[in-house]
C-alpha cells in the first residue's frame, strides 16, 4: 500500500464512461472539502445537544431492536467504524491512483496498517460519552477472519482497538468492537449485533454512514425509491438519536442500483 495521496494532483473530467474512475470525484470531496468536514463536525456537535436528554429519559432508545424492558439497562451508544469514526480515505484514494477495485485482500492489508484517520467531530464526541459514563459500542462489518495459521482468529479486532488508540480513544476491549463474521450469525446485516447489544444496554443513539446501520432490510433486493420511503418513516430519528455521516464512496446505495449509474441520474428537458 502507498503512502497516504491527495488525489488533488489527479483533477479530471469525471463523466459516465467505463474508461473513466467513477469514484474520483467522490474521493476528491472527502479529501479536500470544507463542506464535508463541516457535514461531519455537524453530526457530532448536534449530538452533543441530546445526550443529556438521552440519559435523563430512561424510556429514550435509538435502536428499533429495542423492544425488551430496557429502563434500567445502563446507557450505550453504537458507532460503526468506517467512514463513521474512520477515515479510509486513503484506501478509496489508492484504488483511483492503482484503477481497481475494492478487494478483500488489499482492505485487510489496510486494516492490519492501522493508519486510518479519524472523523472531525467523531474522536471529541466519543470521549465526551465516555467521561458520561456511556458504553461506547463499535458495530463494523471489518471481517473477522485468520490471516494464516500462525494468527490469532480475529487479528483484525486487535488491529481496530490499535488504530482507535492511536487517534485517542482509549479503555476500548474486545467486547466494545463487534466484527462481522465474530460469531456466525453475525453477517454484513448488522441487525443481529444491536439484537445482541440491546439486551445490555439502553442503546440512546446510532452513529453511521449507511443506511444499514440504523434499519434492517435496506441493503439488497430493494429500491432506491423504498429505501427513501424508509428513511422517511423514521424522520423524526435523525438528528436526534439517529446521526449519518455523508460517504459519497462506497455503501449499500450504490449496491441498490443494480445498473450503470448513468441510467439513474434524471436530468431535464425544456417544454
Amino acid at each position: 500500500m502507498k503512502q497516504f495521496i491527495y488525489l488533488a494532483v489527479l483533477l479530471l473530467m469525471v463523466s459516465c464512461s467505463s474508461k473513466t474512475n467513477h469514484n474520483l470525484n467522490s474521493v476528491l470531496w472527502v479529501q479536500t472539502a470544507a463542506e464535508y468536514q463541516a457535514n461531519c463536525y455537524q453530526a457530532y456537535h448536534t449530538a452533543f445537544i441530546y445526550v443529556e436528554a438521552a440519559l435523563a429519559d430512561n424510556r429514550w432508545t435509538g435502536a428499533l431492536e429495542q423492544t425488551n424492558d430496557f429502563s434500567d439497562l445502563p446507557p450505550a451508544v453504537i458507532f460503526d467504524l468506517d467512514e463513521t469514526v474512520f477515515d479510509n480515505s486513503a484506501y478509496q484514494a489508492q484504488l483511483a491512483l492503482d484503477g481497481s477495485g475494492f478487494q478483500l485482500s488489499s482492505w485487510d492489508q489496510w486494516v492490519r496498517m492501522r493508519k486510518a484517520g479519524s472523523i472531525a467531530g467523531a474522536v471529541d464526541f466519543i470521549n465526551y460519552a465516555q467521561n458520561q459514563g456511556i458504553e461506547v459500542i463499535f458495530i463494523t462489518n471489518r471481517e473477522c477472519k485468520k490471516r494464516d495459521n500462525r494468527s490469532s482468529p480475529c487479528p483484525q479486532e486487535s488491529d481496530t482497538i490499535e488504530n482507535l488508540n492511536a487517534l485517542g480513544i482509549t479503555g476500548i476491549t474486545g467486547n466494545n468492537v463487534l466484527l462481522k463474521h465474530e460469531y456466525i450469525d453475525w453477517g454484513s446485516e448488522k441487525k443481529s449485533r444491536r439484537e445482541y447489544i440491546v439486551e445490555k444496554y439502553r442503546v440512546i443513539m446510532i452513529f453511521g454512514d449507511d443506511l444499514g446501520d440504523f434499519i434492517p432490510g435496506v441493503k439488497k433486493e430493494i429500491t432506491p425509491e423504498k429505501r427513501k420511503e424508509m428513511a422517511a418513516i423514521f424522520n423524526a430519528y435523525w438528528g436526534t438519536k439517529w446521526f449519518i455521516i455523508p460517504n459519497p464512496m462506497y455503501g449499500s446505495w450504490r449496491q441498490v442500483l443494480k445498473t450503470p449509474q448513468c441510467r439513474h441520474l434524471q436530468g431535464f428537458t425544456e417544454k
